[in-house]
């Protein structure tokens, strides 16, 4: 079982959120779940157009669906992005810079409904319904190659990926996380591989209290995962965003 926080994991993350400005009304209500998503790709007609657009779900906070220029005739592998805490969809896409081009990876990016998704400081809620709301048009417009979907995100969004990743192991084959902070546990389903990558000089989220503790944790488990720590802070260097996009094309 993975315990839902460490201590040590969850003052960082604290530092994180004040870092970021991720904070949110204690009061806030919303509808809890288990954080299982019930879409699944299905057979689509739908002809994929590359570029960048808006699904049209919120005027305020939507979602991103980028179709790369190098796609083949086949099924579309595809990566559900997270941002970071007080972060948006538009700009976790730019962290990837160019390889979703490079890789032929689609990519979602979602934005999380309040500043940082709802399990990093409560339960499971309103950012699973929309994630699925999302899923749910993305696989209506693009065939999806079920054998290469991801789930990934920097900072907050990695850990929410991890998190969702375990749930949603039979949606999910492959996670993707950059420098995450701790997982929130739940029941889960699947067994996805794993591509974390962190910084050795990270002073909001330090390796050795997170990903290189994550990764111990998940071993343990019987999960396969692939490490890369690299020298620098709290971001994603271009070379291992492409590493990472890279892993999840392969076939």
């Amino acid at each position: 079982m993975i315990i839902r926080r460490r201590l040590v994991a969850l003052a960082t993350l604290i530092l994180a959120a004040l870092v970021f400005g991720a904070c949110r009304s204690e009061d806030q209500k919303f509808e809890t779940n288990d954080g299982r998503l019930s879409a699944r790709p299905g057979v689509t007609s739908a002809k994929p157009v590359p570029g960048q657009s808006n699904l049209g779900l919120d005027p305020a906070r939507d979602a991103i669906l980028l179709i790369p220029k190098r796609i083949g005739d086949g099924p579309i592998p595809l990566l559900v992005l997270l941002h970071g805490a007080g972060g948006r969809a538009e700009s976790v896409l730019t962290r990837l810079g160019s390889a979703p081009e490079e890789t032929g990876v689609a990519v979602l990016a979602v934005n999380s409904r309040y500043h940082s998704w709802d399990a990093i400081r409560h339960d499971f809620g309103p950012d699973v319904s929309f994630l699925n709301r999302a899923l749910e048009k993305v696989f209506e417009t693009i065939p999806v190659d079920t054998e290469r979907m991801a789930i990934g995100g920097f900072s907050d969004g990695a850990t929410y990926a991890i998190s969702l990743g375990l749930i949603n192991g039979d949606l999910f084959n492959r996670v993707v996380a950059f420098s995450p902070g701790f997982v929130v546990e739940g029941s889960t389903h699947g067994k996805p591989r794993f591509f974390i990558s962190h910084g050795t000089a990270d002073t909001i989220l330090p390796i050795d209290r997170c990903s290189r503790q994550i990764v111990s944790d998940l071993r343990k488990q019987g999960y396969e995962i692939t490490l890369r720590e690299f020298d620098g802070g709290h971001t994603v260097p271009a070379e291992i965003a492409l590493e990472g996009l890279r892993w999840i094309a392969e076939r």
